[in-house]
Formats: structure tokens, sequence, C-alpha cells
């Protein structure tokens, strides 16, 4: 996969798994009868449906009769579920919640969703009955997304690694055969300094080796590498150009740290958090100031839903552009008098409209039928024109005015088609 199918389908991966979020965060129980279970991918199904079971058998013992049966219900839904797996989970597990959400007027509707794959792998195994559905652990899985590399070194050992999200994972490490600075036996201070420069030479090629054997395969995945250790160690190490040269470009920066071991790991990210922030804002920074480019030079930006989506359906929009804070509906409806198909966009928090028809005037009827949510419409067409789509947020200037002056949705035009 390209560096840039794989951002696409990360970006839309990410809205999708934030819609689902917000939709269980809507829900809301009588009691504590909603059921929450995260499965991590290494927990054997045969175990998860013995712990469903015994809740099941514990859960006769709830007072009130109503609580007791709603809960026993989720967890015989999650049960069946359950089933449709073999050994173990998919990759990075799953989350199942159930339960009966109140659907107004005293009414409650039984719901049961399966989550497989999340973006980020589920840490622990987990049980959760309250009036609410567990979403926090998705919620931080969203904020945490991310792929840096990590090395950390100084003349005695080296130790390379992951972050991935918030979690730090050690890989490889080395020890140095450097001596100290002080000279042993008969050697000449010469002689003795020559071998040490060698030995030190030897080790900064054995660390680069580990880095780019972890990090090179993930280039196009990886956002950024990290670099700590004492001065002078860290410098000589990337001013030696030591990395792969496409290693090298991705490093971000690089931070005093007081360790090498797997806790200097820790302590890089700790001390990197201010360059973790930037670096994530600033890809969306480059977007928008290209954007603002073309469209101060008037030639190649296309903005507002239904000129963006114009260009779109032409196939002239190179790069899709959407704020993480739109929050709208795009409503597609057939008008039986002159047969126009059409689609507009609606604030999802008002009673669905009537419309008249762009062709011939006919008001038409509109029912929740008729809505369809305008991202994953855009990102479809997207995807069939060969179109990248990014997701900008609103933390800057430029990103809030995509959202607050441009309705959240805007292009970066491959050609100019004078829409």
């Amino acid at each position: 996969m390209s560096e840039e199918a794989a951002q696409e389908q990360s970006g839309r991966k990410k809205y999708e798994f934030q819609r689902v979020i917000e939709d269980l965060k809507a829900y809301e129980g009588s009691g504590t009868q909603l059921v929450t279970i995260y499965v991590p991918d290494d927990r054997q199904i045969s175990d998860v449906v013995a712990h469903v079971t015994q809740e099941h058998s514990e859960a006769a013992n709830i007072k009130s009769k109503q609580t007791r049966t709603n809960v026993q219900d989720a967890l015989t839904s999650i049960k069946d579920r359950l089933r449709y797996y073999s050994t173990y989970p998919p990759d990075n597990g799953i989350v199942l919640f159930s339960g009966a959400v109140d659907s107004g007027g005293g009414q409650t509707d039984m719901i049961t969703r399966v989550l497989e794959s999340p973006p980020q792998p589920v840490e622990s195994f987990r049980y959760h009955c309250d009036s609410d559905f567990l979403t926090e652990p998705l919620e931080h899985m969203l904020e945490d997304q991310g792929l840096y590399g990590l090395i950390v070194l100084d003349r005695r050992e080296a130790n390379v690694g992951w972050l991935k999200g918030k979690r730090i994972q050690a890989v490889k490490s080395a020890s140095s055969l450097v001596p100290g600075k002080q000279r042993k036996g008969g050697q000449s201070a010469q002689r003795f300094a020559r071998l040490r420069l060698e030995a030190i030479d030897n080790f900064y090629q054995e660390v680069a080796g580990m880095a780019n054997d972890l990090f090179v395969p993930k280039r196009h995945e990886l956002d950024g590498i990290l670099v700590g250790g004492p001065s002078p160690t860290k410098d000589e190490f990337l001013d030696g150009d030591y990395l792969h040269h496409e290693i090298q470009d991705a490093v971000i920066d690089k931070f005093d740290v007081s360790y090498t071991d797997e806790s200097g790991l820790k302590d890089l990210v700790d001390r990197a958090q201010d360059a973790l922030a930037d670096a994530e804002v600033m890809k969306d920074k480059r977007q928008m100031d290209r954007f603002f480019k073309e469209l101060h030079s008037g030639e190649l930006a296309t903005y507002g839903f239904d000129q963006t989506r114009t260009n779109l359906m032409m196939g002239s929009v190179e790069t899709l552009l959407i704020s993480e804070d739109l929050r709208e509906d795009a409503v597609t409806y057939d008008c039986g008098a002159c047969g126009n198909t059409d689609h507009e966009l609606i604030d999802p928090r008002k009673d669905t409209p009537d419309h008249d028809c762009s062709e011939c005037g006919t008001t038409i009827e509109a029912t929740d039928d008729d809505r369809e949510d305008a991202i994953e419409h855009l990102i479809t067409i997207a995807e069939q024109r060969g179109t990248e789509t990014k997701f900008i947020s609103s933390d800057f200037e430029k990103g809030e005015q995509l959202h607050n002056a441009f309705g959240g949705i805007a292009g970066i035009l491959r050609y100019n088609t004078g829409v």
C-alpha cells in the first residue's frame, strides 16, 4: 500500500471509529444494565465465553427484575456474537456493547454492537456494567494515533523501539565495546585514541543498522523519528549520516536524556511531548497553507459542499480537506416529478425539512431515509476518483477557518475546472 493510500485509509477509519463512539455515548440505560467488554487479541474466546456465562449466573442475584432481565439478555446477546469467532479475536482485539437503551416514552430497545480491530490494540480484558457504555478507552485510542521510531544511545549502550500511540515498545538493544577514556596497558595515547574512535564508529554503525532494519520497512507509515542521548553522542550519531537517508529525513528532533536503557525510551517520549504535538499539527498546517495559496491565486482551490462535490464528481480534486469538527448530513432525494436526484448539506440537529427540487421546484417531503452522512458520501466519491482525503484539526487558526469560514469542506484541485 502506498503512503497516500495508507493515510487515506487511516483517515476514513478514524472518522468511522469516531462516529461509532459518538453513537455509543448517546445511549443511556435505566440503571446499571449496559454491558461493555474489552477483549485483547491474545485472550481465548472460550475464556471470554466462560466469563460471560459466570456473569450471567451472578446477574440472577440482581434485585430489580427489569435490570436483572436486561443484563442477562445483554450477556446472552454477547455470548451469541462470540460464537462467530474461533480461538482468538482478530488483530487488536474486539470490544462488545450490549444493553437495553432508552428509546423514549418509557420504552427500551435492545442493541448489540461489536467493534473489531480498533486502531490501537486492546490492552487488557475488561468487563463493565453501568448506565452508560464504557467508551473512554476507545476515545484514548483516537487521541493516541501515530507511529514514531525511538532511538536512545550513548557510547555504552543503545535502545531502539516504537511509540505507537502512547504505548512505548522497546524492540532492539546493543552494548558497545568502546573503551573508557583512560588509557590502559602499554598502548600509546595516539593508538588508544584511534582504536577508541574506531570502536565508537563501529557502535554507531551497529545502532544505525538496528534502526534501519526496524524503521525502513515501516517508513511510509512513520510519523517521525525521535533521537535521545547525552551530548555529544546523539549529535555525532546524527551528524555522521549513519542512518538510511529516508530515516534520517524523518528525524523530528533530538533530546537530552539521562538514560539509554528501556527507561530512556520513556524519558525520550516525555521530553518530546511538545514536538510530537507540533508534528501532528504541522501536517495539517502544510495542507491548509497549500489550500490558501491556491485560493489566493484563484486557480486550484474549491470549498463548500456543493462546489467541492461537483469537482469531486469531475475527478478534478487532488486532495479533499474535511474539518475534524464537521458533523453534518447530506440529504439525497429523488424528485418524482422530473426524476432529479439531488444533494444538499443540512444541520442534523434540526427536524428533517422538506426540499424544493433544484430542477423543477416541486416540494418533496423528506424522511429520515433520505439522510446520508455527508462525510461518508464525499469520501466514497473521493475513493472512486483516486482523491486523497485529509481530516484537518481545528486546533490552529487556518484549521479553524476551514470549519467556520468554508463550511468544513474544501479541496485542492488537479486542474482548474472553472467551477
